[in-house]
């Protein structure tokens, strides 16, 4: 699994930047954005749009081009498409429709994810949001609920669940997860700009996690909830509570400025002028 990180590279005579780009196999995805916006009608869009552009918030679009090949993608994220392109959104069946019906409930995911056939492009509604782009290896990768956006028609989105009983009680992601495998490109969404991912690579290594900010795994890894010490006393005494573990042979993605960002949005900029320590509490 990679990403493609290429250069900034601005259409000509257009308002757009191809940010990144990921090639498959008869098909390609790219995250666009807007250079600039200019057509607010009021002084105060105005000014939001221009205090936004001066911190580098961008509009970004998905463009999904197809040559004899599918996509799929989230139900309602088509913007427009044009060329020689059919869209399908058939359930399989009634056990198809059952199965998808009861992935929904499990992961969150949409219950039917249209499938676009053809040639042409297809551009995805615009949004200020952050995306990942992923290739899949024949692999299967866990993401969080409602992070999956588009991919490749060949790769598989599913369902899956937690192994052990403290994973899904306390692990912050429930008892069900995402996820994604098979062989092409992938398109996420994510809290955090692609910039900000930390990928950390495990080789027969642990790696514990305060807070619940990795995004995906992929690999032979056990996932498991852990005191952060080995007695209960422990724990309370050292102000640590528990840890989200990741154990063997993998890769796992983490966003840690997720919590600054959540911390910005609740209670504004001072908040972030003192460190935050764990159980909720701060220094007098």
């Amino acid at each position: 699994m990679s990403t493609a990180l290429t250069s900034p590279q601005q259409q000509p005579e257009t308002n757009l930047t191809v940010a990144t780009r990921l090639e498959g196999k008869s098909s390609h995805v790219e995250v666009l954005y807007y250079n600039a916006l200019h057509g607010s009608e009021d002084i105060a869009g105005a000014q939001q749009l221009y205090y936004a552009q001066q911190v580098g918030l961008r509009l970004k679009q998905v463009r999904i081009t197809l040559q004899n090949s599918e996509a799929i993608a989230e139900a309602g994220a088509l913007h427009f498409m044009h060329g020689h392109i059919s869209l399908e959104s058939s359930a399989g069946g009634l056990g198809g429709m059952v199965k998808k019906m009861a992935a929904n409930m499990l992961s969150g995911e949409a219950v039917f994810k249209p499938r676009y056939r053809g040639t042409g492009q297809i551009y995805l509604e615009p949004t200020f949001g952050h995306y990942l782009l992923i290739r899949l290896d024949g692999e299967e990768a866990i993401v969080e609920k409602q992070m999956f956006y588009a991919s490749e028609g060949s790769v598989d989105v599913g369902v899956a669940m937690q192994k052990n009983l403290a994973s899904g009680l306390f692990g912050g992601e429930g008892w069900f997860q995402t996820s994604i495998k098979g062989q092409g490109w992938c398109v996420l969404n994510s809290p955090v700009p692609a910039e900000e991912i930390v990928r950390v690579t495990l080789k027969d290594e642990k790696l514990s996690v305060d807070g619940s900010f990795a995004l995906l795994r992929k690999g032979k890894l056990d996932f498991k909830v852990e005191k952060s010490t080995k007695s209960l006393f422990g724990t309370a005494t050292s102000g640590e509570g528990l840890l989200q573990t990741f154990s063997g042979t993998g890769e796992v993605w983490l966003a840690p400025t997720q919590s600054i960002y959540d911390r910005l949005r609740a209670q504004g900029l001072a908040a972030l002028t003192r460190p935050q320590v764990s159980m909720g509490q701060h220094p007098k």
